[in-house]
């Protein structure tokens, strides 16, 4: 049996399948599912020369941290799986700090996001998903955010409270949405 690489199955999908996944099987998983999201995102047509608008709606007020929209004219559109505060050996960075997993967590999106061609400046939309969310957490990960990103020009995001994430110790998960020209 052939298994895929660590750079086809992230830390998180591994841990959740707790099973060896054949070559095969990913390949056809993942080809199936770009292609639904090619599909559900209108993005069949090769589109070049990605410009990005950050929209901030004049009848709402200023949005602290984020944009309240960002519109993409053309570009390859880069989804990315949930980053976590695992190192690149699977083993949790920061247990029980949540600054230091917020940190790991940027610097896997980081990862990501070069591995497919980007950067965090193609950043157009982020989801953050944190386990015991309160007012302290909240300024800690805009304080690590502001580290990564362009205060100038931040993509659009949605802040979730959660109960847990796939293993007991994340405190953190970070997934987003990239446009490249």
């Amino acid at each position: 049996m052939r298994y895929a690489p660590k750079s086809m199955v992230s830390m998180h999908d591994a841990y959740l399948l707790q099973t060896p996944v054949q070559l095969g099987q990913v390949t056809r998983m993942h080809m199936k599912t770009s292609a639904i999201l090619a599909v559900l995102s209108g993005v069949l047509p090769a589109l070049a020369g990605a410009q990005a608008h950050y929209v901030t709606a004049p009848n709402l007020a200023p949005p602290p941290g984020y944009s309240h929209a960002v519109v993409v004219e053309h570009g390859k559109i880069v989804y990315l799986s949930g980053a976590v505060s695992a190192d690149a050996h699977g083993d949790v960075v920061g247990r029980g700090d949540f600054r230091a997993q917020a940190t790991q967590a940027f610097e896997n999106l980081r990862a990501e996001l070069s591995a497919a061609g980007a950067s965090t400046a193609n950043l157009v939309k982020l989801n953050y998903f944190v386990v015991g969310l309160d007012h302290d957490k909240v300024l800690a990960l805009r304080d690590v955010r502001d580290k990564f990103l362009d205060r100038d020009h931040l993509p659009a995001s949605t802040l979730i409270g959660a109960v847990a994430l796939a293993r007991d110790e994340y405190l953190i998960e970070i997934e987003g949405v990239a446009v490249v020209p």
